[in-house]
């Protein structure tokens, strides 16, 4: 293997200048991540046009731009609007309700079992959807343990990564490496080929996780955290209906179980108030008087259509609610009553309030006394807070409304659990036909996220909202940079210098330089890009030195899964960034120890394993 067989451009070196300086501003985070992407799309854009090397392949601007139309974006952004989806329609609080209640009894071991899971599904299908179905379980979990979600989403990339490395199927990068094996002689992989010393090194990977995460990941809390957090109680009422969950629910010592966070201050039963601590068996017709925080009653509203219905079933708004057939965003959110309001002294029937606005009352806020009322009777006065639930546009005609005070920054979207149904079966779709194969990943989810469109599950404009900008442009730079370097030689180059270098201090040292450089690469041109390009340069190696073809392909295949330390590397860490709100230097401190520990495991592990 000549090393002159590549010739070193001044192209070249000044491509690397500009890859090199690209990384540095992503890690130093003095500009978006938006800025930089495309300041580095437009440097090499303008380079290449003026300076494009001759009977250059591959630099011209279709070919740099090409990555906006690649696969895997089109996969991740469609995946994003399938999340979206499942979030909107609340279609995963069933499932979060079972795994919260046994994060009640053992947080420890639930977390433990739910990451288990995650690794043994990634060892067996691609891991983005694994982390898709992952995303929204972990963040309900991390609500309820009062722990940022920083702390869960990146080692559930990173555990979804290592198992990707034990089987040949794991990642779509063993099954690049794989392909050109085969294609470069008889020999190929087998299933478990890699398991052995994969298993190994995904554990030792596992131990790192578990004991570093506290320490090195960020703890940060979103605005949308906090404001549902509020501590602030609202005065309420349900009435019970047939079909109602609390039809004939019995109390226990006094308080009734299942409304879970909120406290019922008086039974309406008939014609008699009961107050606590009750003794009745709740039946149909009950209006409950609760209070409870604005975050609780979105979980009562979020969990069954019942609870909902039992909300609105009272005098005044049950026959004004609205159909549900329209599609439009419901939210809830806060309102202000005015001094001299024309609502004063009167209560909410009188008012009118649902026949005025569109918008139901759902609760009262009065911190200057305990109220035992029931809701419609309360006479407003100014500086009350109203708890108020409607659709999107119904909600902000009251910005024009002189009685009442919106409180915009309260404003926040429900889940419409109307169309739970229809997203579960869409998701689920999409995750079967991803990863039997069936289709590929990316009409899956182009497929997928068609579906909760028309279906109702979101509208466009939450659909394009759930699309990350930062994400499209990373891909985009990432992929120009990536055929950049390729196409300069400079990857090659690189590669052959090594092989140079380290070749005189044995085998086993120059097995370990290739995995490092591999492993460096792939967190800057992506762990595809890189098995590609250096999959034949590790064949070209064997051949050269006598080292097994197997024993090479194996340290592309463990290298080029290293993508730990930059959000560009691997997918999944783009797809886990907005949930886990990480920055780019997030990647680089949590994820450059683990590169090192598994290339020193890998280094130490290679004369067991390998004939060298």
């Amino acid at each position: 293997m000549d090393t002159l067989a590549i010739t070193a451009t001044w192209q070249m070196w000044t491509t690397m200048l500009i890859v090199l300086v690209a990384v540095y501003l992503y890690i130093r985070e003095k500009y978006s991540i938006e800025v930089i992407s495309v300041g580095v799309i437009s440097a090499l854009l303008i380079f290449f046009h003026f300076f494009a090397p001759e009977n250059a392949q591959g630099l011209d601007s279709p070919s740099l731009l090409s990555g906006f139309a690649a696969p895997a974006l089109i996969t991740i952004m469609a995946l994003l609007v399938v999340g979206q989806g499942m979030f909107q329609t609340g279609a995963l609080e069933g499932p979060i309700m079972n795994i919260n209640n046994a994060l009640d009894r053992s947080p420890r071991r639930t977390l433990t079992l739910v990451f288990a899971v995650a690794f043994a599904v990634s060892m067996f299908m691609n891991n983005t959807p694994v982390v898709v179905m992952f995303i929204p379980i972990l963040s309900a979990m991390s609500s309820r343990l009062r722990r940022s979600a920083s702390r869960y989403m990146m080692p559930l990339s990173f555990i979804c990564i290592l198992a990707g490395m034990t089987t040949l199927i794991g990642s779509s990068t063993n099954l690049l490496v794989n392909d050109v094996l085969q294609r470069s002689g008889d020999v190929s992989l087998e299933f478990f080929t890699q398991f052995p010393m994969g298993i190994i090194i995904a554990a030792i990977g596992a131990i790192y996780i578990i004991f570093a995460a506290p320490l090195l990941l960020p703890e940060r809390v979103s605005l949308e955290k906090e404001v549902s957090e509020s501590g602030q109680q609202y005065i309420a009422q349900i009435r019970v209906t047939d079909d109602h969950p609390l039809n004939g629910t019995k109390p226990i010592a006094g308080l009734y179980p299942a409304l879970k966070n909120v406290t019922v201050r008086m039974i309406q039963s008939g014609e008699k108030g009961l107050l606590p601590p009750f003794e009745a068996t709740l039946k149909s017709g009950d209006v409950l008087i609760v209070a409870a925080t604005r975050k609780s009653l979105s979980s009562l509203l979020s969990s069954s259509p019942r609870y909902l219905e039992g909300m609105l079933n009272i005098a005044g708004f049950h026959d004004e609610s609205k159909s549900g057939e329209s599609t439009e965003t419901i939210v809830i959110s806060e309102a202000v009553i005015a001094p001299g309001s024309r609502m004063i002294g009167r209560n909410i029937e009188q008012i009118g309030f649902r026949r005025q606005t569109g918008c139901l009352v759902l609760g009262i806020q009065r911190r200057s006394r305990m109220i035992r009322k029931r809701m419609l009777e309360i006479r407003l006065e100014a500086g009350d807070v109203l708890l108020l639930f409607g659709y999107d546009a119904d909600m902000s005609e009251l910005r024009n409304n002189r009685d009442v005070l919106l409180l915009d920054w309260s404003t926040a979207e429900l889940p419409d659990i109307r169309k739970s149904l229809f997203a579960r079966f869409i998701f689920a779709g999409t995750i079967i036909a991803a990863a039997t194969s069936f289709v590929p990943i990316e009409i899956a989810a182009l497929s997928g996220a068609l579906a909760m469109i028309m279906t109702g599950c979101l509208n466009v404009r939450q659909a394009v909202r759930a699309l990350d900008m930062r994400i499209f442009l990373l891909i985009g730079a990432a992929f120009a940079m990536g055929l950049a370097l390729e196409n300069t030689g400079g990857a090659a180059y690189i590669g052959m210098q090594v092989v140079e270098i380290f070749q005189p201090f044995g085998n086993h040292i120059l097995l370990a330089a290739v995995f490092l450089l591999i492993a460096i690469m792939t967190n800057i041109i992506s762990n595809s890009a890189a098995a590609l390009l250096f999959a034949p340069i590790a064949l070209a190696i064997s051949q050269q030195t006598g080292i097994d073809p197997i024993a090479m392909v194996l340290t592309v295949i463990f290298a080029a899964n290293c993508s730990f330390a930059t959000p560009i590397a691997y997918q999944t860490n783009l797809l886990v960034m907005g949930p886990g709100r990480y920055k780019f230097a997030d990647f680089a401190k949590f994820g450059i120890p683990l590169i090192l520990l598994i290339w020193i495991s890998f280094s130490l592990l290679c004369p067991l394993f390998f004939d060298l």
